[in-house]
């Protein structure tokens, strides 16, 4: 298609995906409360007033202005939708992707696609059942005499980034595997990584979890590092059946190529003159070692 075709299949495309995103969003405001009190699950709730919180493990919830509760309910209701019916929009992407991908590219991204929405998934759930206990812990360096007064907006980001970075972590072992799958990196090679991967993964749990306690640095690391090995054997497994497939395909990465130089194998080679000498020489005399164009 030409240029402008692209430009009015894109938005139409970019349309239908807004059109989803706001009709969902609709239809979770009429069950907002719900859902807050879902979001609002991990937080520990004081039951008996600021009273109870005082230098305690409990919070207060609250709002810090007028318009507060109007607009943390349309963000979570916008978030919502966008989860919701990302299988809308997922589809209206890929929908103007894929004419453009050869068959080979379709199959891997079907399989990218198939697991990296499980994958992140579990960051998710994951990152949920921890959550209470990282509150917890935060809550508990309160001193005494002082209280916990959250604002509800604050809470929400914190629980939002806690579930996007453990959803997003899990999908480090996917994308070495794909980049195995694409010859871009061996499994033998990922394997020899194992000691900085996990060095990094443990310093990238203690840096991405706000918790002070190692509990929830273990919680994102663990897991990550279990996936990591996983992708490391799947990609050693890989390897191994593209050496069966093609033994030549894959070299060892200390081994040079084995280049055969002879006339057979290089084809019909035609004979190299001599020399010449160029047409601003002359003569191919040589005076104390030099010709004239030297």
């Amino acid at each position: 298609m030409p240029l402008v075709e692209h430009l009015r299949e894109l938005r139409n495309r970019l349309a239908k995906g807004m059109l989803a995103i706001t009709v969902v969003s609709v239809v979770v405001a009429f069950y907002s409360q719900d859902l807050m009190s879902f979001l609002m699950h991990p937080v520990p709730r004081c039951t008996k007033g600021l009273g109870e919180s005082t230098g305690g493990t409990c919070a207060v919830i609250a709002y810090t202005d007028l318009l507060s509760p109007f607009t943390t309910t349309v963000k979570v209701c916008f978030m919502a939708g966008v989860i919701i019916s990302s299988p809308v929009w997922l589809y209206q992407l890929w929908a103007f992707v894929a004419p453009g991908l050869h068959k080979h590219e379709r199959k891997y991204t079907y399989w990218f696609v198939a697991g990296a929405v499980p994958l992140f998934l579990g960051g998710a759930w994951l990152a949920y059942t921890i959550l209470p206990i990282s509150m917890r812990v935060l809550l508990g360096i309160t001193p005494e005499g002082s209280a916990n007064i959250l604002p509800m907006d604050k809470i929400l980001d914190f629980i939002v980034r806690m579930i996007l970075v453990f959803g997003s972590a899990f999908e480090l072992p996917l994308l070495l595997v794909m980049l195995n799958f694409a010859g871009v990196v061996t499994g033998r090679r990922m394997a020899g990584w194992w000691r900085g991967v996990v060095m990094g993964v443990v310093i990238f749990g203690a840096v991405a979890t706000p918790t002070t306690d190692p509990f929830g640095m273990l919680a994102l690391a663990g897991p990550i590092v279990v996936l990591y090995f996983i992708a490391v054997g799947i990609s050693l497994l890989n390897d191994r059946r593209r050496r069966r497939a093609d033994p030549e395909a894959e070299l060892d990465e200390d081994e040079a190529s084995q280049l055969d130089l002879t006339p057979e194998a290089i084809g019909d080679v035609e004979p190299v003159s001599a020399s010449r000498a160029l047409p601003e020489q002359t003569s191919t005399e040589r005076v104390n070692g030099y010709d004239d164009v030297t």
